[in-house]
């Protein structure tokens, strides 16, 4: 069976991004910031599989950002999270983030093997080294401080878990992270190969990817960067024979007016902003995850609050349209897509801007896509 992900004929990609955490990606104090619930979940990826959308992406967080509202401080668990939601759809890919340094292969290729057949087939798998050091402490232990030493670990972790999904018989494994006799783990995953992202913007979490994904999930700034990313990262693929597309993620203010959409970043981003939260994540972002530049942090402190640093698709249908396209002229093959609150902003997008994108052929109407 083939994944979702890589069938589909659109030629950008769109997702959802953190609807799983509380305050999704937009790091603020309205009273209608995203609330994660559950129900809100459904209403979701309801929304979202009747229009087509390829896919939602959580992230795996344990420890919240602190500030007035605690930004990600309450998270629904992304495995089970995957679970549910593959109920409530028929056709969007739901992908499950996994920390490799705090969740062990065996039990990882297990559950993923089991939801990859109760979807149908629909499963993916964010594979993630783990950069936050408050988590961590939490699970008692230590951050190695050589971005190299995540990694190693990272491929021993994914190694493994192939090896599990593949192998029908038992086999011992004596690896410098993992250790295990007579190891097997049935059923494997329905698909040929379930879809695999990694997030990494370092040189070792690229050619992590390289080696192991099909699509590498990186912050682009602007148009000129963003094809420089596709360009280092096509011909790093090419080099170890394999194809890697780019996938980024953007925050959405879309409203009737330009002035209506500035105004209410303004209100929601700056005015309002949880800046003490914005300060914890981007400090510990400078100090660990090597995922924004160190330029990067210094210039965007109002992308962290407007959307943890997410490119910023703010104004009119038709704005946010040809920004979408210019995105993807760069080689950029999807985007996640993040609101203050998505289910109730998400209609208008869906009515305004996606028939925009189907006339600029950059997406198809759904039954063709």
């Amino acid at each position: 069976m083939k994944s979702l992900m890589r069938e589909s004929k659109n030629k950008l990609k769109l997702g959802t991004f953190s609807a799983n955490c509380s305050g999704g990606m937009a790091v603020t104090k309205v009273d209608e910031r995203w609330n994660n619930n559950w129900e809100n979940n459904i209403d979701l990826v309801k929304q979202c599989d009747a229009a087509g959308i390829e896919f939602m992406l959580p992230i795996a967080r344990w420890i919240g950002y602190g500030g007035e509202k605690d930004f990600h401080g309450n998270v629904l668990e992304t495995v089970t999270w995957a679970a549910g939601l593959a109920a409530h759809s028929k056709n969007i890919q739901v992908f499950a983030t996994v920390h490799t340094a705090f969740n062990h292969p065996i039990v990882t290729a297990k559950q993923l093997a089991t939801l990859d057949q109760m979807s149908g087939g629909r499963l993916g798998l964010n594979v993630v080294a783990g950069w936050n050091k408050p988590e961590y402490d939490a699970f008692g232990k230590d951050l190695p401080g050589d971005h190299a030493d995540r990694y190693n670990m990272a491929q021993e972790w994914f190694d493994y878990v192939q090896k599990l999904w593949t192998e029908d018989k038992p086999f011992d494994w004596d690896g410098t992270f993992y250790q295990g006799k007579g190891v097997y783990s049935l059923p494997h995953p329905i698909q040929d190969r379930m879809p695999v992202i990694n997030a990494a913007a370092s040189d070792e979490g690229r050619n992590f990817a390289m080696r192991n994904a099909d699509f590498l999930f990186t912050p682009v700034f602007d148009f000129e960067q963003a094809a420089e990313t596709v360009k280092d990262i096509t011909a790093r693929a090419a080099s170890v024979q394999r194809e890697v597309d780019l996938l980024t993620f953007c925050s959405v203010v879309c409203r009737p007016t330009q002035k209506e959409a500035d105004d209410y970043l303004n209100w929601y981003a700056n005015e309002n902003a949880d800046w003490e939260a914005v300060d914890n994540l981007m400090t510990l972002q400078g100090l660990h995850a090597q995922s924004f530049p160190p330029e990067a942090l210094a210039m965007f402190r109002d992308r962290f609050a407007a959307g943890h640093g997410g490119f910023p698709l703010v104004g009119t249908p038709d704005k946010i349209a040809d920004l979408l396209e210019q995105l993807s002229n760069t080689g950029v093959a999807g985007t996640t897509l993040s609101f203050v609150d998505y289910a109730k902003e998400f209609p208008y997008f869906r009515q305004e801007v996606l028939p925009r994108l189907e006339s600029k052929g950059l997406r198809l109407p759904k039954q063709d896509s």
